[in-house]
């Protein structure tokens, strides 16, 4: 028995017991594992070990909420904590509390292949309707009785190890004591928030189940990683899709399908691909697309990039997927929109997807992703590796505080010429992509850009101004380098942002950013009066070098002439449909207006009742992507299967 004693001691007693449960929760990993082994093939003893020490945080998370309670009993600098019959009832609070815990993950040893996935919350939703649950339940337990023995044993084993420690009250409960075990509080509430968290760094988003990805090479191997309760936890009020079944097989792959073909049989062109993703870069922004607002006056806040429109390829009418950085990702990197909440915050984040890197770099492709962040913030690197992204670098790899914002990253212009200098040592072809941060809240720029670019009406544009200017560096920088004019460039924004000129202040164009495309020998020239949006930058780069195999997106081709596309966002479970000149918003379940932004910009007049004709033709194509993506998104099948 470990007896301790002082004023510190029933600390110690509670990183010890969390110790133990550490160790139950990694014997329960691998018991999953072992049980399921042989739907992880290949999977080496190094990789398995560095899977769980990565469960390590995710047990950490799961286990801080199950025994919140029983951590503030712990902590309350109060002499009452030390009387039995409040230790006995804090006792079972952390045995039957863990006792759930564990009974959790045991369920999964069994339930996990006829779902491939950790139970998540859309279990109460999938057995709701069950008129036979009870006999269900009773099969189960006949079926897989040895778990209830192992449940048993484990749970025994924990009121033994419960039992090993004991925190011994002190003789006298003086003023010190208080003062320090106040001290210890507010430190275990601090250490609690961090844990819960998955970190304290102001740009480290709460921990979920994306993040396992850091630890996998496949999204399956995410269920190693991964334990049940967090699982349950983390998915508690997550939007869960419902099937849909409005059209047949043959009648939705007519309408929409997002399997793309090869379209001719030209020889794949292994140009380089950048992507240059801009943090809050909405079109507002940009004089060059903006040249019929305030009688041609407006000059924007991206004078480099204006010059760089004028040289390449856009759209009059572009637009984000979502509203959040965490969005934008999965859209152009994989060709997958958020819809209800972000994809990779989804019960779904787990589902096999095709990214252009995954793609290109099955051609020969070297790929990698810079973001100028502390390693992990986002949750990008965990993302990226689920992408199939091979090389990393983050504020890590650039490892120079000196050029650090004090909050974010690394400033963007210093951040990008090291982009583009370890680009220079990348074999082609190769993929990139780049996500600015300079253009974030607080909104600064560096002290010796004080005063050099126009503030505006937004806090927002003298930062935007700020990168504008370091794009300008590092396509300079880039153009000295042999890699550079057989490029392609893919500039677009993040999301947009907060607006100040009225004609951005409308349901349409608050979701309005630059779609870039840029060659540097001039072969991608013009502007195309049509829809485009994040979507469809995967197939529209892969169509452009004649990819010649079939693959899964979402988007469309927008160098297809064709203007029978169209583009959808998400905001809170409100959806925008554009198609041609009009934008049908609907709430989830019903229409609520329509619009023809060419004739109406500031969407002033409903036309819901005005066109039952064009509302028919929308209506059809937004059901077809409603159920595609439902259904494919439910039922795993965001990949090109051979069907």
């Amino acid at each position: 028995m470990i007896k301790l004693k002082g004023p510190f001691a029933p600390y110690v007693g509670l990183v010890i017991r969390f110790l133990f449960l550490l160790l139950i929760y990694c014997f329960l990993r691998l018991g999953f594992y072992w049980i399921n082994h042989s739907l992880f093939p290949n999977i080496s003893t190094e990789r398995l070990l560095f899977m769980l020490w990565g469960g390590v945080k995710f047990d950490l998370v799961a286990l801080l909420y199950l025994n919140a309670l029983y951590i503030l009993l712990q902590i309350i600098p109060a002499p009452f904590k030390y009387n039995l019959t409040y230790q006995k009832v804090a006792k079972w609070i952390f045995i039957v509390t863990n006792a759930i815990g564990i009974a959790l993950n045991l369920a999964d040893f069994a339930y996990y292949p006829f779902t491939l996935k950790r139970t998540t919350g859309t279990v109460f939703d999938q057995f709701a309707h069950e008129e036979n649950l009870l006999k269900l339940a009773f099969d189960f337990c006949l079926d897989y009785w040895y778990l209830f023995i192992l449940f048993a044993l484990l749970v025994y084993g924990l009121i033994k190890l419960y039992h090993l420690v004991q925190v011994l009250r002190p003789v006298s409960f003086k003023w010190t004591t208080y003062s320090l075990q106040s001290v210890m509080f507010l430190f275990a509430i601090f250490l609690f928030i961090g844990g819960v968290r998955g970190g304290w760094a102001h740009s480290t988003r709460p921990i979920t189940l994306s993040n396992a990805g850091d630890y996998v090479i496949n999204p399956e191997e995410m269920n190693i990683v991964l334990n049940t309760p967090f699982s349950l936890m983390k998915t508690l009020k997550a939007v869960n899709l419902k099937p849909i079944h409005i059209y047949s097989d043959q009648e939705i792959a007519a309408i929409y399908n997002p399997i793309h073909y090869p379209q001719s049989k030209v020889p794949f062109k292994k140009m380089n691909v950048v992507f240059l993703i801009l943090e809050s870069f909405a079109k507002e922004h940009f004089g060059e697309l903006n040249k019929d607002i305030q009688g041609g006056n407006y000059k924007g806040f991206t004078p480099f990039l204006d010059s760089l429109i004028r040289e390449g390829y856009t759209f009059e009418h572009t637009y984000a997927n979502g509203r959040k950085s965490i969005d934008a990702l999965p859209s152009v990197i994989t060709g997958v929109p958020s819809v209800g909440e972000p994809f990779v915050l989804s019960v779904y984040s787990g589902n096999k997807t095709t990214s252009i890197a995954k793609l290109l770099g099955d051609e020969g492709y070297e790929t990698a992703f810079f973001h100028g962040a502390p390693n992990g913030s986002m949750g990008f690197s965990a993302y990226m590796k689920l992408a199939g992204i091979q090389h990393y670098f983050g504020k890590n790899e650039y490892n120079n505080d000196a050029d650090f914002d004090g909050i974010w990253g690394i400033w963007d212009e210093p951040f990008m010429q090291f982009m583009a200098n370890k680009i220079n040592t990348f074999k082609q072809p190769f993929f990139a992509s780049f996500f600015s941060l300079s253009s974030h809240h607080p909104f600064k720029v560096p002290e010796k850009y004080q005063g050099v670019f126009p503030k505006g009406e937004l806090p927002v544009q003298e930062p935007i101004g700020y990168t504008d200017n370091a794009l300008r560096q590092f396509f300079k920088t880039a153009a000295t380098m042999p890699w550079y004019k057989n490029t392609l460039f893919v500039i677009c924004a993040d999301h947009a942002t907060v607006s100040a000129l009225p004609e951005y202040k409308t349901a349409a164009n608050s979701f309005a950013i630059p779609i870039i495309l840029y060659t540097p020998g001039g072969e991608l020239r013009g502007r195309a009066d049509k829809l485009a949006q994040q979507i469809d930058i995967m197939p529209t780069v892969l169509n452009y070098l004649n990819y010649d195999k079939p693959y899964f997106a979402f988007g469309f081709d927008a160098l297809n002439p064709t203007k029978e596309n169209f583009v959808v966002n998400n905001n809170a479970g409100t959806y925008n449909f554009y198609y041609k000149d009009y934008l049908l918003i609907n709430d989830g379940t019903k229409n609520v207006s329509l619009h023809n932004l060419k004739e109406d910009r500031f969407m002033k007049k409903d036309l819901l009742n005005e066109h039952p004709v064009v509302l028919d033709t929308m209506e059809t194509k937004f059901k077809a992507f409603q159920q595609q993506y439902n259904n494919r998104m439910i039922g795993n099948k965001l990949i090109y299967d051979g069907h």
